[in-house]
Parts: C-alpha cells; sequence; structure tokens
C-alpha cells in the first residue's frame, strides 16, 4: 500500500463542512490529529460540544470526503477526542476573519 500524504487528508476534510458554523471542519479546528502510514489513514477530531447534533453527519462526510480523495482500498479510522476540549483559541485566521473574531 501506498503511503497518502497528510497534506492530501488535511485538503480533503477541509471540504467537509460544519452545517451549524457553515465553516469547514480544518479551519474551525475541529481536526487534532492526522496520521498517515501504511496501515491506512487515521484522524483524530472533535466537535465543538459533546452534544453536538451533527456529529455523526460530520464525521460521515469526512469518511466520504476521504474516500473520495484516497487511492481505493485505503483504510480509514476516525477517532472522536473530547480532550483537550474545543475552544475558539483552535480556529484558523480564516475561520477568525469568517466570524468577524479579532485575530489572536
Amino acid at each position: 500500500m501506498t503511503t497518502v500524504d497528510e497534506e492530501l487528508v488535511r485538503d480533503a476534510l477541509r471540504q467537509v463542512m460544519d452545517p451549524e458554523a457553515g465553516m469547514n471542519i480544518v479551519d474551525l479546528g475541529l481536526v487534532y490529529g492526522i496520521e498517515t502510514g501504511d496501515a491506512g489513514v487515521q484522524v483524530q477530531m472533535t466537535m465543538t460540544s459533546a452534544a453536538c447534533p451533527m456529529a455523526d453527519l460530520i464525521v460521515g462526510d469526512a469518511h466520504a470526503a476521504l474516500a473520495g480523495t484516497l487511492p481505493p482500498g485505503t483504510p480509514v479510522e476516525i477517532e472522536m477526542v473530547w480532550d483537550p476540549p474545543w475552544t475558539p483559541d483552535r480556529m484558523s485566521g480564516l475561520a477568525r476573519d469568517h466570524f468577524g473574531w479579532a485575530p489572536r
């Protein structure tokens, strides 16, 4: 199996929108980690809240985005993590601009 580039995974995940925020999950800071290797792709991500009603939809969209980008048959594991809790400090400058928040 060919090892997949982490940036390719990140770019695919930028296609996944949080429908409540209207912003992609990478710029929102919901993607905590990406590991690629011979065993496939592992993504650690979170939601803005553990009670997020869109969590299943967002994870499904992430799987679909990766399946449409990665070589066929590449194993993908998405793990939900809650530590550390998400805060707006994790957002990119693009997301901060989108919401009209001053830069850090």
